[in-house]
């Protein structure tokens, strides 16, 4: 819940809930990352929402609302899109060295044999993939690709949900259908499951999902690489 601040008079959060919503659709052309298909505008407002009302405690009521307002929402949006794609993308894409399509100035092909991509590939290379769609513009003269393309993925993702079900414990399923299937905020998650937070700065429940989703995503790798899992 929102901590009391003396400057924080007035009307409340909720009183003023239509207003933040439609500051927050007013910057939706803020939000450009189109590539990571299961993340929506609208789960990125309805984070941009919770995150509001976390922090209505510091907003000075003597002040206007609008400004406030702006500021939290175009850094959050810019918080997700490094989140969710500059956290997980190869090295090289910041890279003075890159060149043109995987090439590189100092070793020709962006690869393992540079120290930086090197550790990519070994820790985030994974997690960017699961992010992140696979590349259509080698394709784009194939009938119906977009159509196929969902298809394949619906059925394969139906496949590991399948699979997850019977594997994981009552409480890794729970989170994996909240995050995963339903793709609903962490901050709900945290709050439906009763977790909380000693360490200062972090949100609630932040090391037990990140513990419970690298669980979930052991027994997925060791489905996969086992080929328990039909996806094909």
């Amino acid at each position: 819940m929102p901590k009391n601040n003396p400057l924080n008079y007035g009307p409340s959060f909720e009183e003023n809930a239509q207003f933040i919503m439609s500051e927050i659709n007013k910057r939706r052309n803020l939000w450009t990352l189109t590539s990571v298909p299961h993340i929506g505008w609208e789960d990125v407002a309805q984070t941009i929402l919770i995150h509001i009302y976390e922090k209505w405690h510091l907003y000075n009521n003597k002040k206007p609302l609008g400004p406030w307002l702006h500021i939290i929402i175009s850094r959050q949006i810019k918080n997700m899109i490094r989140n969710l794609y500059g956290n997980y993308a190869r090295p090289c894409l910041k890279c003075a060295a890159a060149e043109g399509e995987n090439l590189c100035k100092i070793y020709s092909l962006q690869c393992n044999l540079c120290p930086l991509y090197q550790s990519w590939d070994k820790g985030k290379k994974r997690a960017y993939e699961v992010k992140m769609p696979v590349c259509i513009e080698n394709h784009l003269n194939d009938n119906d690709i977009s159509y196929r393309d969902e298809q394949d993925i619906n059925v394969a993702a139906q496949a590991i949900h399948e699979k997850m079900k019977k594997v994981l414990k009552p409480k890794e399923w729970f989170l994996y259908q909240y995050l995963f299937i339903d793709h609903l905020p962490e901050a709900l998650l945290a709050t439906k499951m009763g977790f909380r937070s000693n360490e200062a700065g972090r949100k609630a429940g932040y090391r037990q999902i990140i513990n419970l989703k690298k669980a979930i995503m052991v027994k997925i790798h060791r489905a996969l690489d086992n080929n328990e899992i039909d996806i094909l």
